[in-house]
C-alpha cells in the first residue's frame, strides 16, 4: 500500500469501528450534529487568521457523520424502479469521480506544512474514499453494470488537481441538490432510497463548505508574488473547468471500448428525474433555495461557496422572459 492509499484508507477511523446509532432518537440527533455547528469562539472570525483555520476544522471534526457503506440499508425495489436507476447515465461518472477526488485530496496533504489543515484534507480524502465504496456497493446491490475503472494516477501538480476537484464539487453539488429535491418530489427515488442517501448529500455540503474555506484561508496567507501566481492558475483552473462542460468527455476503458462521461448531468438530467416539466427559471431558484438549506445551519462566519449561487442569481435577473421559462430537458 502506498502512502497516498493509507491516506484515504485509514483516516478517521477504520470503517468497521465505527458506532452505529442504537435508536431513532439516537440516529435523529447524529444528524442534527451533522448539520448543525458553532463554533465557541466569541465575536467576528477573520478570514485568512489562526481562529479561521482553526474554526473550519473544527467544524469539519465534529460535523463527521459515522455511518458505515458495509451497513447501508439499501430498500429494496421493484423491477422498474431498478430500471430507472439503471438508465441514469450518472453512475460511471460518480464513481469514477470519487475515485479522482480522494487522490487528488491525499496527494495535496502531502504537501500542505500545516498540520491542522492537512488533517482536514485527509479526512476528505477518507470521506471519498467512503463515498465511492457506497457507490460500489449501491450499484453492485442493484446491478448497475459500470465501465471497467482505470488506474487512478497521482498528479503532477497537486494543488491545481486539488483546486480542480473542489470547483468541480462546488458547481456540481450545487445543482445536485436541485437534482435531489426533484428526484425526490417526482418519487423517481423512493422515499427509503431518498433516506439513504441523504447523508451522502450532506457530506457533500461539508465538503465543499472545508474547500471554500481553505481557499479563503490559503489566498490570505500567501505573499503578493505567490498571490498573483495563485490567481492565475485559479483562472486556468476556471477555464479548464467551462471546457470540460462544454460537452461530453470521451474516454476508453481496458478493453478499448469508448465511453462517455456527462459532466452536464447536473443540468441536464431534470427532465430525466422529474416527472413534470421545470423551466430554467424554476430549477435555479430550487437549487438556490435548497443550497440555503443545505447550509443553514453551519456557523455564518465562515465562508460559503459563493460563485454559483451568484451566478444563479443573476441569471435569474438577466435572462430574457422565454429563455428564463424554457423547460428543461
Amino acid at each position: 500500500m502506498s502512502n497516498l492509499e493509507a491516506i484515504y484508507t485509514q483516516l478517521p477511523e477504520n470503517l468497521r469501528d465505527l458506532p452505529q446509532p442504537k435508536s431513532d432518537e439516537e440516529l435523529e440527533e447524529m444528524n442534527y450534529r451533522v448539520r448543525h455547528w458553532m463554533s465557541s469562539m466569541p465575536g467576528s472570525i477573520k478570514i485568512g487568521s489562526k481562529e479561521h483555520k482553526q474554526a473550519v476544522c473544527q467544524m469539519f471534526r465534529e460535523t463527521f457523520n459515522p455511518y458505515r457503506p458495509t451497513f447501508m440499508d439499501w430498500p429494496k425495489l421493484s423491477e422498474e424502479e431498478i430500471n430507472r436507476l439503471k438508465s441514469l447515465p450518472i453512475w460511471d461518472i460518480a464513481v469514477h469521480t470519487e475515485g479522482k477526488a480522494r487522490l487528488r485530496m491525499a496527494a495535496y496533504v502531502k504537501e500542505l506544512l500545516d498540520p491542522e489543515m492537512a488533517d482536514a484534507i485527509a479526512r476528505n480524502a477518507w470521506e471519498e474514499n467512503r463515498h465511492k465504496e457506497v457507490l460500489a456497493d449501491l450499484v453492485k446491490f442493484y446491478g448497475i453494470p459500470l465501465a471497467q475503472e482505470q488506474e487512478y494516477k497521482v498528479p503532477k501538480d497537486a494543488e491545481w488537481a486539488y483546486m480542480v476537484t473542489g470547483f468541480s464539487e462546488c458547481w456540481d453539488s450545487f445543482f445536485a441538490f436541485g437534482l435531489f429535491a426533484v428526484a425526490q418530489k417526482s418519487g423517481f427515488f423512493t422515499k427509503e432510497l431518498i433516506e439513504t442517501f441523504e447523508p451522502v448529500m450532506q457530506e457533500e455540503c461539508r465538503h465543499i463548505l472545508l474547500f471554500a474555506n481553505w481557499l479563503a484561508w490559503h489566498r490570505k496567507n500567501l505573499s503578493l508574488l505567490k498571490r498573483v501566481k495563485f490567481e492565475a492558475k485559479l483562472w486556468a483552473v476556471h477555464a479548464f473547468l467551462i471546457y470540460e462542460r462544454l460537452g461530453l468527455i470521451k474516454d476508453v476503458d481496458v478493453d478499448g471500448q469508448e465511453y462517455y462521461e456527462d459532466n452536464n448531468f447536473t443540468i441536464n438530467g431534470v427532465a430525466e428525474l422529474g416527472k413534470e416539466k421545470t423551466s430554467i427559471k424554476d430549477f435555479l431558484k430550487l437549487c438556490l433555495s435548497e443550497d440555503d438549506h443545505r447550509f443553514a445551519g453551519y456557523d455564518r462566519r465562515l465562508v460559503r461557496p459563493t460563485t454559483a449561487p451568484f451566478l444563479a442569481k443573476l441569471l435569474l435577473r438577466i435572462l430574457p422572459e422565454k429563455i428564463a421559462n424554457k423547460q428543461l430537458g
